[in-house]
C-alpha cells in the first residue's frame, strides 16, 4: 500500500539507479521530488548530477549539493578511529561511517523543504537500507521512507535500462567507470559484484582504482611523522592540516605506496555473507598510528577495556546504530580515554607496509625508562614480585591441594 506523500527528498547520485528512482517517485507517488548529493570525497564531478536533476524535471531550488568532507572526517571518521573501529577484525567500516551523515542531511533537509518522506536506492539485500532507514528515524521519528527496491518489479538491469529508454531518461557511460558495484568516498572505495562473488576468485589487478600494487610501488621508503592531539591526527610531516586534508594526504601516500588493499568475506547485518574489496589507505596508516601513540600514552586498564568494548561499537557502526544511544554512551567513553593521547609517531611506508619506527609524548608518556629498564635501577624491587606470583597462584594452589587438575 502507497504511503500518503506530499515532498519526497531523494539521495541522488545520478546514477541508473537513482536517476529511474527520481522519474518512478514522480509516478508512482505524485510528489514533489528534492534531490540530496553529498560530495564525501567521492572524487566526482558533481556538476552533471545537477544539469540531470533539472532534465529529470527537478526545480533548481529542490536541488541540493552540498561539500560535506570536512564535517565526515570530523564528526564520523575521527571519532570512529579514536576506538580503533574495525568490523571482524579487518574492516576500516568506509561505507558504514559515512551513511549516518548522508541520513543526518537527508532529514535536514527534508526539514528545510517541508518534505514529509525521504528516500534511497538501498536494495532489500544490503546493509545501507538498514543504516540510512535507522538513521532517518533517529532524527526524525515520523517520516514516511519510501525504498523502491522492496516496492518495484525492476529487479534487473536489462528491466532498469527498458524503463529509462521507456521514459526518455539518458544513461551515459562514464569513461573509465568499474564494472562493479562500487562506493567511494574520502575513506575508502570498496567493490563487489562480477567474479567477486565467488569467494574464491581473485580479484583482477585492474579492479582497483586508488592504490598501487604492492609490488609496483617504489623501491623507496617514505618516512613520515603524524602528530595527535587527544587521539586525533593533527599535523603531517610538522604542518598542520584540517580533518579533510589529512585523510586525503594520507591517503596519497598510502596509495603510492600501495598501502590499504583489503579482500573480505563478511557478514551483512541482514544475514547473509558477501564478498567485497577495499582500498582505505589513510585509514589503515591512521590506525596503525593511533594504537603506537596510544601505547605510551593510555593506561593499561584503560586500553584493555577500549579493545573488549571495540567489537560491540564496530558492529553498532556497521548495523546502523550510528545515533543509538548505546553507541553515544561507548563514545563517550572512548573520548574520555583520549584527553592524554597527545604525541608524535614516527613511521615509513614502503610496499604495502606500515612499520612504526617510534612514537614520543612530551607531556603525556607512561613510559617511564627506570622501571622498564633491563639495566640497574634504583625504582623497582625485584623480590616484590615473587609476593605477586604468590598471590595469583594461591587459587591454583588451593584447588591443586584439592585434587583438582
Amino acid at each position: 500500500m502507497k504511503k500518503d506523500v506530499k515532498k519526497v527528498v531523494l539521495a541522488y547520485s545520478g546514477g541508473l539507479d537513482t536517476s529511474i528512482i527520481l522519474k518512478w517517485l514522480g509516478d508512482n507517488y505524485n510528489c514533489e521530488v528534492v534531490t540530496f548529493t553529498a560530495d564525501i570525497g567521492q572524487n566526482e564531478d558533481l556538476n552533471p548530477i545537477k544539469e540531470k536533476a533539472l532534465n529529470l524535471g527537478i526545480k533548481e531550488e529542490n536541488i541540493f549539493i552540498l561539500d560535506i568532507k570536512e564535517e565526515f572526517v570530523k564528526d564520523y571518521v575521527f571519532p570512529m578511529f579514536r576506538a580503533n573501529a574495525i568490523y571482524e577484525g579487518e574492516y576500516l567500516l568506509g561505507t558504514s561511517i559515512a551513511r549516518p551523515l548522508i541520513a543526518k542531511k537527508l532529514v535536514e533537509i527534508a526539514k528545510k523543504t517541508g518534505a514529509d518522506a525521504i528516500s534511497h536506492g538501498a536494495t532489500g539485500k544490503g546493509n545501507d537500507q538498514v543504516r540510512f532507514e535507522l538513521g532517518a528515524y533517529a532524527l526524525m521519528p515520523d517520516v514516511k521512507i519510501i525504498a523502491p527496491w522492496r516496492e518495484w518489479d525492476l529487479n534487473s538491469r536489462e528491466k532498469l535500462l527498458a524503463y529509462a529508454n521507456k521514459h526518455g531518461i539518458s544513461i551515459e557511460k562514464k569513461p573509465g567507470k568499474s564494472p562493479y558495484s562500487m562506493d567511494s568516498n574520502l575513506l575508502h572505495i570498496s567493490y563487489e559484484g562480477l567474479i567477486l562473488e565467488d569467494p574464491n576468485a581473485s580479484p583482477q589487478e585492474d579492479m582497483w582504482r586508488w592504490t598501487s600494487s604492492p609490488k609496483d610501488a617504489p623501491n623507496e621508503s617514505e618516512i613520515i611523522e603524524i602528530e595527535f592531539k587527544n587521539g586525533d591526527p593533527v599535523a603531517l610531516n610538522g604542518v598542520n592540516l584540517s580533518p579533510a586534508n589529512m585523510l586525503n594526504a594520507l591517503n596519497n601516500l598510502g596509495a603510492k605506496h600501495g598501502i590499504g588493499r583489503l579482500d573480505l568475506v563478511e557478514n551483512r547485518y541482514v544475514g547473509m555473507k558477501s564478498r567485497g574489496c577495499y582500498e582505505t589507505p589513510g585509514g589503515t596508516i591512521m590506525l596503525k598510528a593511533h594504537r603506537a601513540i596510544e601505547s605510551i600514552t593510555l593506561d593499561k586498564g584503560a586500553a584493555h577495556l577500549k579493545d573488549e568494548i571495540m567489537p560491540k561499537y564496530a558492529e553498532l557502526i556497521y548495523n546502523g546504530f550510528w545515533f543509538s544511544p548505546e553507541r553515544l554512551m561507548l563514545q563517550a567513553l572512548i573520548d574520555e580515554s583520549q584527553r592524554h593521547v597527545n604525541g608524535v609517531v614516527r613511521l615509513e611506508l614502503y610496499k604495502g607496509n606500515v612499520i612504526i619506527l617510534g612514537r614520543s609524548s612530551k607531556s603525556d608518556s607512561l613510559f617511564d625508562a627506570e622501571f622498564s629498564t633491563f639495566e640497574e635501577d634504583e625504582v623497582f624491587n625485584q623480590k616484590d614480585a615473587e609476593g605477586f606470583i604468590k598471590l595469583n597462584a594461591l587459587r591454583f594452589i588451593i584447588s591443586g591441594k584439592n585434587g583438582r587438575k
